[in-house]
């Protein structure tokens, strides 16, 4: 990533911070409505699970631009996804959920550019937990 994608997807997320249970709640509904099998992986009550992403994803966007410090953090996490029954293939319908939720809740503020950020940081993301 470079420093001016770092810098968009963390300004970007500072405006999802105060909406972080909305957001939650919109990444969620996309991710069942477009790829219901994934709804088996998680627990029944999300509460949890929804405080959980947002965390996970603050750490991840504090720290994007030093992501030599998060990568052992980011591969346990892909571990244990794995020991859950995440597949590879999983990861994209999840990818396009979070671009959604960010497109909703940014509105005009998600531009192509920031777009391209987090397509970006998710793809990178994403692979460090599949080879995790």
């Amino acid at each position: 990533m470079t420093p001016e994608q770092i810098t968009l997807v963390q300004a970007s997320f500072q405006k999802v911070v105060p909406i972080a249970g909305t957001a939650a709640d919109l990444f969620y509904d996309r991710l069942f409505e477009t790829a219901p099998q994934t709804r088996a992986l998680f627990p029944q009550d999300m509460a949890e699970q929804k405080k959980k992403l947002m965390a996970m994803l603050a750490t991840a966007v504090t720290n994007l631009h030093k992501l030599d410090t998060i990568l052992p953090a980011v591969q346990a996490l892909g571990q244990r996804h794995k020991g859950y029954g995440v597949t590879a293939d999983q990861y994209a319908p999840v990818g396009a959920a979070l671009l959604w939720t960010l497109e909703k809740g940014l509105g005009p503020d998600f531009t192509p550019e920031t777009k391209a950020a987090w397509t970006e940081a998710y793809t990178a993301l994403a692979g460090v937990m599949t080879n995790g």
